[in-house]
């Protein structure tokens, strides 16, 4: 189980327990947390779970797969560096403490 903060583009912090072996998508749905659409359920065909992961989590995230570097040219204002789909990033204990800021808006 790990402990995850979603922060709203207007600044309101979630911080939630997820267990291990859900995605940070499947976190924020479950929790009810504004702001991560996830319109395709976590199957990486859309970019409504993107968020900006805070730069000091960045190098410590399993490395981007093609498929979702390629769904992330459709997200809104994607960072190449701190972008990613919620969906692709499976929670461990590794990532207690994760910390990952929604955009504006998702499309």
């Amino acid at each position: 189980m790990a402990k995850i903060t979603y922060v709203e583009h207007n600044g309101t912090k979630h911080t939630v327990e997820v267990a291990n072996g859900l995605t940070v998508m499947e976190g924020a749905r479950d929790n009810n947390i504004p702001g991560i659409e996830a319109d395709c359920g976590g199957a990486c065909a859309c970019s409504t779970c993107h968020v900006y992961v805070d730069p000091a989590w960045v190098a410590k995230l399993p490395p981007k797969e093609d498929m979702e570097a390629d769904m992330l040219d459709f997200a809104y204002e994607p960072d190449a560096e701190r972008s990613r789909l919620t969906c692709q990033i499976k929670v461990t204990d590794a990532l207690d403490g994760l910390v990952v800021q929604m955009p504006e808006k998702q499309i």
